[in-house]
């Protein structure tokens, strides 16, 4: 049997015994018993126990936090933003666990919302694995404090945040490489200003080599590198000095250039080229440009195409006892340090009629003679990324030698495409995301160049 007690409000007074009272405490049911508030009701005067009532759906999303509650978060796709609630009250409390121990890969922001955390005007980040964390806001000055911490104590980050390409990181630093057009967005800048001062490397598409008679080398793609003062210590390369970019929190497109393709090759008397040049790429005010196409052609009714110019020079083409194929212009437009240098001249004379090889990053193109063809212009490492990693070598030349071309003996090249004359008489390609220039092609059935190789854009700073 139930019963049913209905009152405007219960107090205690003095000499009854209204509802178990003794001295001046009310206690309402017995050990054991569960009071339920109707529906609708809300209570006042019982204040927090200092726990949260825990969300057992885990959040993949970002979401604004409500007082009172925890929340399992599950960044296992990519990194959240849990926002903190507008205009807290004292008392206020909001948990947040990593529900499958992967913040140290993809992390959660917490995002301050108008109030400080841990007396720190700025957001702060979970990186930790398996990390869970309280706040309770205190006040306007320390504003929301963590109180509880399974790992390390937490307080708003004074570092500069960011996303976009594939993001790795290198003691305190984070890398962002861009292997495609992407953009870098800066969420918030470091309190730090000479940290959001960035590194960064910033190379152009590779172009394609030249076809017959011996074409000339693809040039590789324009290379530009930054050090930050304070973005750690790595090897960098002899260019290094380009401008310093510091960033604000805004986005930023990034381009990375295309590898350029090789000169169009045919039946024997069709006209031939030189090879295409690549592609600019850009972050921010740096842009670096596509090689300059290996020069292609031949005797007539071939017109002879020298090498063209850019980040560096194509190489010229070889001829057959008319003027030879000069090598293009590296470092054009120009720049300071150079992003590039000149590909390498060829030779009218035999047996061999050598072409000129692509100029890289390190190095100009090698020039052809008699006897010989170009190699391609050296690339030059940087260690940007946390392992030293060479760029922008040019391509190697082709040859004519006696007829038929012979194969092997591919033209070393650095990163660049390998030289025309291997087996298959098929100039090589550059190498991807190095910016590397393509082979030249040679005269055995009017073989074509091999493409350049793409471009790439790193950058990094420090993150903690």
């Amino acid at each position: 049997m139930t019963s049913t007690i209905k009152v405007n409000n219960i107090q205690n007074q003095c000499g009854a015994n209204i509802i178990n009272e003794s001295a001046n405490t009310i206690t309402i049911g017995a050990s054991g018993d569960t009071i339920t508030l109707a529906c609708g009701a809300s209570q006042t005067g019982f204040g927090r126990t200092g726990t949260v009532d825990w969300d057992t759906t885990a959040k993949t999303a970002g979401f604004t936090a409500v007082s009172g509650n925890g929340y399992f978060v599950n960044t296992t796709s990519g990194a959240i933003t849990v926002t903190l609630p507008a205009s807290p009250s004292a008392g206020d409390i909001v948990s947040i666990a990593d529900y499958t121990n992967t913040f140290q890969t993809n992390s959660v922001t917490v995002a301050r919302n108008g109030s400080n955390i841990g007396g720190v005007a700025a957001d702060a980040v979970l990186t930790t694995e398996g990390q869970s964390v309280t706040f309770v806001y205190v006040d306007g000055t320390e504003g929301w404090k963590n109180v509880q911490d399974s790992t390390s104590n937490v307080t708003g980050s004074t570092n500069l945040i960011a996303t976009g390409g594939t993001i790795t990181t290198c003691g305190d630093y984070k890398i962002h490489t861009f292997t495609g057009p992407g953009t870098f967005t800066v969420s918030q800048v470091s309190q730090t200003a000479a940290d959001n001062t960035v590194s960064y490397l910033v190379i152009g598409g590779g172009a394609g080599g030249g076809t017959v008679y011996a074409g000339g080398g693809g040039g590789a793609g324009g290379f530009r590198e930054y050090r930050a003062p304070l973005s750690g210590c790595y090897a960098v390369s002899p260019l290094n000095g380009s401008p310093a970019i510091t960033v604000t929190a805004t986005t930023y497109p990034i381009t990375v250039g295309a590898g350029g393709g090789p000169g169009c090759s045919g039946t024997p008397n069709q006209p031939t080229s030189r090879g295409n040049p690549g592609s600019v790429s850009t972050f921010s005010t740096i842009t670096s440009a596509g090689g300059g196409g290996g020069g292609g052609g031949g005797n007539d009714p071939r017109p002879l195409n020298p090498g063209d110019s850019g980040g560096s020079g194509g190489g010229g083409m070889g001829n057959c006892g008319t003027a030879a194929g000069s090598g293009g212009a590296g470092n054009t437009p120009p720049v300071s340090p150079p992003q590039g240098n000149n590909g390498g001249s060829a030779t009218a004379s035999g047996p061999t009629f050598g072409a000129g090889a692509g100029g890289g990053a390190g190095a100009v193109g090698g020039a052809g003679t008699t006897s010989a063809y170009g190699n391609g212009g050296a690339g030059v490492s940087t260690s940007i990324t946390g392992s030293a990693t060479s760029y922008a070598g040019g391509g190697g030349a082709g040859k004519v030698t006696a007829y038929p071309a012979p194969g092997g003996n591919a033209s070393p090249c650095g990163t660049g495409g390998i030289g025309a004359n291997n087996p298959s008489n098929v100039g090589g390609n550059g190498t991807t995301n190095t910016g590397g220039g393509g082979g030249g092609g040679s005269w055995s059935t009017e073989k074509a160049g091999g493409s350049g190789g793409s471009g790439i854009v790193i950058i990094r700073y420090k993150y903690q």
